[in-house]
């Protein structure tokens, strides 16, 4: 039986990452002039990169044309194939993928898989198309890819599982971008987003949660989401957070006998003063007066 033997850092960056492992099932690059897909459907998601010419592809069956520098990721399942249309033929990098399954992830970082099975609904149906520039990141280390994996030199394996990881969170970012462009028109979808974020600190409030955590669970950037939740619920999202646990900080204060710095730390906060300082800006009294206060009048 043989053992992995990663250093340290790198353990632990396996271990907590949530964009890993993706497991990449075959990456072919194809250019001869005769090439097609048949139709065809698979259980792990295929991405198809389209470095020259102009081809269809029909998924689902519904037609999609595509042509130099388009990114198309096909979800699972979904029945699809391709025909050339450049006499010339085209020249494709193909790329088939799944995620292993997690069990102890926690919430910090949202999976590409979870984004993939996200956007599912009228934005991108049974894929994702994406536009990017010859020079993007992305192309690059498909290629490098690519060349990588028909190398056999010391590490390759390794370096290779490095720049997987690499491309899926470049991947995840420009669907983000894209899909946050999308939005931005579309007041029910940004409604419907402030909703899911409602709910999430409603249920995570508890948690040493941040903005950038908040923000990331439904894929907008923090800017974004900042001013899009200000403007549907007239308060800021971080405001929102610390009045759910100020509010829960004063059950805890008039219900229980638990230590103050034991409830700061039960609701989120990571130290005793830095609660107390919020407390007293919301309340205008310290905790501990507002326990002495109120918790003898529930006695009474």
């Amino acid at each position: 039986m043989s053992t992995v033997l990663y250093p340290k850092a790198w353990e632990s960056l396996l271990n907590e990452s949530s964009y890993f492992p993706v497991v990449v099932k075959t990456i072919k690059r194809y250019y001869d002039i005769s090439w097609s897909m048949n139709s065809n459907r698979h259980e792990f998601f295929e991405m198809v990169y389209v470095k020259k010419g102009n081809a269809v592809f029909e998924i689902a069956q519904k037609p999609l044309h595509i042509g130099p520098n388009d990114i198309i990721i096909i979800k699972p399942n979904q029945l699809h194939k391709l025909t050339v249309k450049s006499e010339a033929g085209c020249e494709f990098i193909v790329l088939n993928f799944s995620f292993a399954t997690r069990n102890n992830i926690e919430f910090s970082k949202v999976p590409l898989k979870d984004f993939l099975n996200f956007v599912s609904g009228q934005e991108t149906g049974e894929f994702i198309k994406l536009k990017v520039s010859q020079k993007n990141n992305i192309i690059l280390l498909l290629n490098k890819i690519i060349i990588e994996r028909e190398c056999k030199d010391l590490g390759s394996e390794f370096l290779n599982s490095l720049m997987v990881l690499e491309l899926f969170v470049l991947i995840s970012r420009a669907l983000k971008m894209e899909w946050e462009d999308s939005i931005k028109l579309k007041s029910p979808k940004v409604k419907e987003l402030i909703e899911i974020s409602v709910n999430y600190i409603d249920n995570n409030f508890e948690r040493n949660i941040s903005l950038g955590d908040i923000a990331q669970y439904v894929f907008l950037s923090p800017s974004y989401f900042t001013k899009a939740f200000k403007d549907e619920m007239g308060i800021s999202p971080i405001s929102y957070l610390l009045k759910k646990r100020i509010e829960r900080a004063k059950e805890l204060l008039t219900e229980t006998d638990t230590k103050i710095c034991d409830i700061a730390l039960s609701i989120g906060f990571s130290n005793q003063q830095r609660f107390s300082e919020l407390f007293k800006k919301y309340t205008a009294i310290t905790p501990l007066q507002y326990r002495k206060k109120f918790k003898k009048n529930v006695e009474d």
